[in-house]
């Protein structure tokens, strides 16, 4: 167990280990493609590397180096400049319109994805939020969840306009857990769960593509040319796999049969090559971090330390499990990458930006 005013090491070592996984999938489910596109294997790879592994390790040793008081004042600020940066998707010549989604903003030789980075953001904002609101002693719990609604709310447009759905998910569940955990009324849970429900069945109706990923979940093979064709390609993919895998390098499903096959559906493609084994080490991987996020949680000294242990470490480890559950056709398709694994140098970055408050926490720790 980690000392006091020492870092989670088994932390560490855990996401150093994601990290060499996703860059040795990610090298063998990206060459062909990358080779086709550019001429040159290893173009995702490097991509990776420089706009995402790199920036990460700097801004995640940056936000692990700076006090927590400080990322606490901050955060309101860094939350508004990341809705400006939401809203500049849209803007025609700056924002980058893919398969029907607005989700990038192009800066010339990479792209930025900003609703990568609301997720961290918005974890602080929020538990500095709760954290005011549980120091103040006064209880105007009504007028705190009315606050709360209205932040969901205004991300919530902004996403599905988007549209963003995954996205929306990761953020409004992470939230109330956090919500939550600060011992908020249960009826203010409940109420949100709902909305919820609701909510979601609504953005089912109005588009029938959403609506088509549902009915495919319960029968795969309803249309496998079309709207099932990738959730039955992967589930060929992690079924050629067997026990130990094809081996690294030797998939067959990324030469152009699995869609996303180095992005969304990366996991296919390591289950094919690595095996029953090799999936069951991942989720081992991704279990030990939640497990370590969880306990620098208990062992933080106060609410907004806790809250924002407790809202990374649910982030990050329910959208490995999203992914996941979508690939093997226990939940429907999204379009949400595989933490630390999946190509996306917004969704490595932040994860690391992640991983380095983290750690931050778990150093003044109890």
């Amino acid at each position: 167990m980690p000392k006091e005013n020492q870092i989670d090491y088994l932390l560490l070592l855990v996401t150093i280990f994601l990290i060499l996984f996703g860059i040795l999938v990610l090298t063998s489910a990206s060459a062909s493609i990358s080779q086709k596109k550019f001429g040159n294997s290893f173009y995702y790879l490097k991509h990776q590397v420089f706009f995402g592994l790199i920036p990460g390790i700097f801004l995640g040793y940056l936000v692990f180096r700076t006090d927590l008081e400080i990322l606490k004042k901050w955060s309101p600020a860094l939350l508004l400049v990341n809705l400006l940066l939401l809203g500049m998707v849209f803007l025609p010549g700056l924002g980058i319109r893919v398969r029907g989604a607005s989700r990038w903003i192009n800066l010339g030789f990479f792209s930025l994805q900003p609703s990568e980075f609301l997720k961290p953001v918005f974890i602080l904002y929020l538990a500095g939020l709760i954290t005011k609101w549980t120091v103040r002693k006064k209880n105007k719990s009504k007028e705190s969840f009315f606050a709360f609604l209205v932040m969901i709310g205004l991300i919530s447009i902004f996403l599905i306009l988007q549209p963003n759905m995954s996205t929306l998910l990761i953020i409004i569940s992470t939230s109330l857990v956090i919500y939550f955990l600060a011992k908020t009324p249960s009826w203010h849970t409940i109420f949100v769960l709902i909305l919820m429900a609701i909510g979601s069945t609504i953005l089912i109706l109005i588009a029938p593509y959403r609506m088509a990923r549902l009915k495919i979940l319960f029968n795969p093979d309803l249309d496998p040319l079309g709207s099932g064709y990738q959730l039955k390609q992967s589930l060929i993919s992690i079924g050629s796999g067997g026990l130990f895998g094809v081996g690294l390098g030797l998939s067959e499903q990324k030469f152009g049969f699995l869609p996303q096959s180095f992005s969304d559906s990366i996991f296919a493609i390591l289950a094919e090559e690595t095996g029953f084994v090799g999936s069951l080490i991942l989720i081992l991987l991704y279990l030990i971090f939640f497990w370590r996020g969880f306990k620098i949680g208990e062992r933080s000294r106060d609410q907004f330390s806790r809250s924002v242990a407790f809202g990374i470490t649910f982030w990050i480890t329910l959208q490995a499990f999203i992914n996941i559950g979508a690939m093997i056709g226990i939940l429907p398709l999204t379009g949400i990458p595989l933490p630390f694994i999946s190509y996306g140098g917004s969704s490595l970055t932040s994860s690391l930006i992640g991983v380095g408050i983290l750690l931050n926490i778990s150093k003044t720790a109890k």
